[in-house]
């Protein structure tokens, strides 16, 4: 139960051999930071070599290291000038230790970006730069390293400057300082260096003590993340972190992603001689509840009006390592905080070359090893996140490669909708209702039936052939193997929706309803026909987002048929009492039609006959049935 709040985290970065652990060992040597008889022992081990002193001995442990002369595990350490103490990590800069960089750098305070000046920027160097874009680090230091190598040449270091600052301001990075040293002879240091007299700026240890400190997580809103549930006698301990904000006894506390809530009844502390009754961010602590609701591992607690994003949805930014590329569709483990969930990347927006920051592909269907994409993920659970600029601690999240541990990628979330007032927080009515799953998943369905269910929504004004077309396609599906159902408009006003009127208000809610039954039965693998008229847009889009949170296919198909033939075709002759007075809100005549701006697919059956409509149809279906499609997004087609 520790609090790092005091310190400054600071990520070093830079590509392999330009100097890193020889820098951290001589700011640790310098500051008189190392444990009595380390550096003694190294320089006894250096002699023995027949070798000058070696700083970055200091830090690397292993003799396999010392071999290779590459920074392989990623490690914190200490140290502490006269204004403020400081953990460092060092993060590796060799391509197949990215990984490790990314943990490192996920909880940097501040940077500093190497640079050897013999070889100059590098493509590590630039796409260190993006990850600390990336992760949002903004005070930076870059060191230009090795000048005692290049005869202490200022225009060597001022063509480094001007190149990688150039390049830092795509990213909109802008570092706090350049500093030319030489971490090996201790140049620009501690102090500034005699030997580079034209440096009026600061030493880096100077530079260090310049930046802020960390602004305090104890203001931002409460975000407790809960680790474990303990038994002890009667009582039910609640264990995790306080990521952010303070918690206090008689708090009332909301556990995402269910909502359900109830109020700190005390906070235990494992040694404390007296009652606690608060405890603030970055503390690891345990609660017990007045109400014994049911929490687990994952949960995100917060206060009633500041919770966190919640949903299956949600696009990201994101920094791909593993050799296999990540591709669409496939399955992933998400892990945020202490939630883990399985993820597939539902779409590929765009990818980043992250050393020329060119775009390599737009909706692309894979993203490469070190390439940067903007992504959107969906997942099997509902998570409870954060947009990463609002809250870092809840707005970074890495994927896993497989099913094993390998971290194959890390990114941030933006782009999240908050719950708008404290009554939103509310939603869920009841404190005992909760998501249902049952133990057979989508893949076991699809592998069953041979297809995958979707929603064909079919949307027109009445004549415009929508129960034909929608009759006739569910009887080709059927005796074609796809197992599929019609949705009618008339039928669900007979039963679902059948106290509902014509307002535009029980419009929306009608067409809601539709959707949210045509998502349940697709998502038990039958191939949903809807015929309404649905003459919204907003209602529609809506229909499609339902089910894209779901993962289930959805094509839009707009009969496209002038009012007058519809009305030609009126054999139940309600155009004319519409016409007459006798039916108001009738859609076309008294009450709008919104035609598609970008439907999936459009028929026109005033020009084609039924056959050519339901060949046009059943190609589609097909291809939105098979399991390996994806997604669509409005207006591309299948």
């Amino acid at each position: 139960m520790s609090s790092e709040l005091e310190r400054l985290k600071i990520v070093i970065v830079g590509h392999v051999d330009h100097g890193k652990s020889t820098l951290i060992g001589r700011l640790f040597f310098d500051t008189n930071s190392f444990p009595e008889g380390k550096v003694e022992s190294i320089r006894k081990a250096c002699e023995a070599e027949g070798m000058d002193f070696e700083y970055s001995f200091l830090l690397d442990a292993l003799l396999e290291e010392q071999e290779q002369n590459i920074t392989i595990d990623t490690t914190q350490i200490q140290f502490q000038t006269p204004k403020r103490k400081y953990v460092i990590i060092d993060a590796p800069g060799h391509k197949e230790f990215l990984k490790n960089m990314i943990t490192g750098a996920a909880s940097a305070d501040a940077a500093i970006l190497l640079i050897d000046a013999k070889e100059g920027v590098q493509e590590q160097s630039r796409r260190h730069g993006f990850l600390l874009s990336l992760l949002g680090v903004k005070q930076v230091i870059v060191a230009v390293n090795k000048m005692d190598l290049v005869g202490f040449d200022q225009a060597r270091f001022a063509a480094i400057v001007e190149e990688y600052r150039e390049f830092l301001a795509k990213l909109n990075v802008v570092p706090s300082h350049f500093i030319p040293i030489s971490a090996r002879h201790g140049h620009n240091i501690v102090a500034p260096s005699a030997d580079l007299p034209w440096h009026t700026g600061l030493s880096v240890l100077q530079a260090l003590d310049s930046f802020a400190p960390p602004a305090s997580a104890s203001g931002l809103p409460l975000r407790f993340s809960v680790q474990d549930v303990y038994r002890f006698d009667e009582r039910r301990i609640i264990a995790g972190r306080i990521e952010t904000g303070r918690l206090r006894v008689g708090d009332e506390l909301i556990f995402w992603p269910d909502r359900k809530r109830s109020r700190v009844k005390s906070i235990e502390w494992w040694g404390a001689t007296e009652p606690r009754q608060e405890v603030e961010a970055g503390f690891s602590t345990a609660i017990t509840l007045e109400e014994q609701i049911f929490v687990e591992r994952g949960q995100v607690a917060s206060h009633r009006s500041e919770g966190p994003a919640e949903g299956r949805e949600i696009r990201a930014r994101l920094f791909w390592l593993h050799e296999t590329p990540l591709e669409l569709n496939q399955s992933y483990t998400l892990r945020l905080a202490a939630q883990s969930v399985s993820a597939q990347v539902t779409k590929i927006e765009r990818v980043i070359d992250s050393s020329t920051l060119d775009v390599a592909a737009l909706a692309g269907t894979e993203v490469k090893k070190n390439e940067v994409a903007e992504v959107v993920l969906r997942t099997r659970k509902p998570l409870a996140f954060d947009n990463s600029d609002r809250i870092t601690e809840t707005g970074r999240f890495v994927l896993l490669q497989g099913k094993g541990s390998r971290i194959g990628g890390g990114g941030i979330i933006y782009g999240a909708n908050y719950p708008t007032t404290p009554a939103d927080a509310d939603a869920v009515k009841s404190d005992n209702i909760t998501w249902v799953e049952g133990e057979v998943t989508k893949e076991l369905r699809d592998r069953h039936f041979g297809h995958q269910g979707a929603v064909v929504w079919f949307t027109g004004l009445s004549g415009s052939g929508k129960s034909t077309l929608a009759s006739r396609l569910e009887r080709a599906l059927f005796q074609s193997g796809i197992g599929a159902t019609i949705l009618d408009g008339d039928n669900l006003r007979h039963g679902l929706c059948s106290n509902l009127g014509f307002s535009d208000e029980d419009r929306v809610e009608n067409i809601r309803r539709a959707g949210e039954a045509a998502k349940l039965i697709a998502d038990a693998g039958l191939v949903v026909i809807t015929s309404l008229i649905s003459p919204f847009r907003a209602d529609r889009k809506r229909v499609r987002d339902i089910c894209r949170e779901e993962g289930v296919p959805f094509l839009e198909v707009y009969l496209d048929v002038p009012l007058e033939v519809c009305e030609a075709r009126d054999v139940k002759g309600l155009y004319k009492k519409a016409r007459a007075g006798e039916i108001k809100k009738f859609t076309g005549i008294d009450s709008p039609y919104e035609a598609p701006e970008a439907p999936d697919l459009v028929i026109k059956t005033a020009e084609i006959s039924q056959e050519e409509a339901l060949a046009l149809l059943l190609e589609r279906v097909r291809r939105l049935a098979d399991p390996g499609q994806t997604l669509i997004p409005p207006g591309e087609g299948i």
